[in-house]
């Protein structure tokens, strides 16, 4: 890292890890600082190319990558998950009662719902409506909720992340910082925490893998992932990441996870949704 960048990060940090006070940074700059520090760490990659994640960054794993995408392993989730949607409920009823916008509604989520002082998220609206139509809630890491997930990605394909924080609201304020002390704070036996893999040591080689960038992160969920050799939700994501360092995760789409995506989400407004992906 060069000495500019090694002030971006430093800059980046104080600003991303400001107490709350009269003087911290509000969201927006918050944004604006994180955004900036990956233009600056990866000055010839475009602005719309981090929503590819590491193959913005890594020639050979994009080459890999893009012979996956002539046949996409994530191509019968989306099936799946569109004779989910159009399946009815029980009752009669089907998701469309319940999104009546239709399918390509992801980049509404995630959002502060004021009434309930809390975040919402694409899988918990989903089950809230299973829930609502007396049908079971789905399991949120995997498995039939991925499929839909990745019919909905792929129907909002192109739309721009623009996550709202109501400035009017102290509590969405205090779930967006909640998010943002989760993504610095170090944890688990080996003391890491989300930003020192993919904001310090963003595009640095851990093991066999380049470690992607956190501009981007949220762009393409649910994945198939390789490892996986399934499909799997942006919170089993958060789980895996909180055991490689040896760490209790917490529940999926619990309060810490949905803040953290709110966090995250927020850091990567004005960036084009291109789920469902497929990665290592």
């Amino acid at each position: 890292m060069n000495p500019t960048q090694t002030h971006l990060l430093a800059t980046a940090l104080a600003c991303l890890l400001a107490v709350p006070a009269a003087t911290a940074a509000t969201p927006a700059e918050d944004q604006a600082t994180f955004q900036e520090y990956f233009k600056h760490r990866f000055p010839s990659v475009p602005i719309d190319e981090f929503k590819n994640g590491a193959y913005a960054i890594d020639p050979v794993g994009r080459e890999n990558w893009e012979a996956i995408e002539e046949f996409p392993p994530y191509e019968n989730a989306i099936s799946n998950g569109e004779i989910m949607w159009n399946t009815a409920f029980a009752n009669g009823k089907t998701y469309k009662d319940c999104f009546p916008d239709g399918p390509a509604i992801e980049s509404k989520y995630p959002y502060w719902d004021r009434d309930r002082g809390m975040v919402v998220t694409l899988p918990l609206a989903i089950n809230e409506c299973r829930v609502e139509n007396e049908e079971k809630p789905l399991k949120y890491g995997k498995g039939p909720i991925a499929d839909l997930l990745s019919y909905i990605a792929f129907q909002s394909r192109g739309q721009i992340t623009n996550v709202v924080i109501p400035s009017d609201d102290p509590r969405a304020l205090e779930a967006y910082e909640k998010g943002k002390h989760f993504y610095f704070a170090r944890r688990g036996q080996l003391n890491f925490s989300c930003a020192q893999c993919h904001m310090g040591n963003s595009g640095t080689t851990l093991r066999t893998e380049i470690l992607s960038p956190a501009f981007g992160h949220t762009t393409h969920f649910p994945v198939y992932r390789s490892k996986w050799g399934e499909m799997g939700t942006l919170h089993r994501r958060f789980s895996g990441c909180n055991k490689q360092v040896r760490a209790k995760p917490f529940k999926l789409q619990g309060e810490e996870y949905r803040d953290l995506e709110f966090f995250l989400t927020y850091m990567n407004n004005g960036l084009e949704l291109n789920g469902p992906g497929a990665r290592k």
